[in-house]
């Protein structure tokens, strides 16, 4: 199982950026599956990202595309969002997940086995 520890939320105004970083240890995490997840006071956890290590595509939720970015650095063992144009609506603890052990479900939570603990990211309008 590989560790994560996501940093970089924080409380930021609407329509500014944001960067989060996911480092993963115990396995390099060029070799797995990677993807961000929030969730939002009162909310069930919602898919925000993902990215396939073999093919490098990127996949996001039609809330944030456009405007979210995910990559990663292999020599650091990272993994970023990029959040531009910050909403009010993006509020909540956003974590990061690794090992998907369902591809082809990557946008279920259920489809994960690592996760971090989760950083807050709160934007205020």
């Amino acid at each position: 199982q590989v560790q994560l520890a996501e940093s970089g939320g924080g409380m930021v105004q609407a329509g500014d950026p944001l960067r989060l970083s996911c480092a993963a240890s115990g396995r390099t995490a060029s070799t797995y599956e990677m993807a961000w997840f929030r969730r939002a006071p009162g909310k069930e956890r919602e898919f925000v990202s993902a990215m396939d290590p073999i093919s490098s595509s990127t996949y996001y939720s039609g809330s944030v595309k456009g405007r979210f970015t995910i990559f990663r650095d292999n020599a650091k063992n990272t993994v970023y969002l990029q959040m531009n144009n910050l909403k009010a609506e993006d509020t909540a603890i956003y974590y990061c997940a690794a090992q998907a052990t369902n591809w082809n479900n990557y946008q279920s939570p259920l489809a994960w086995y690592s996760w971090g603990q989760g950083t807050q990211v709160t934007v205020s309008s």
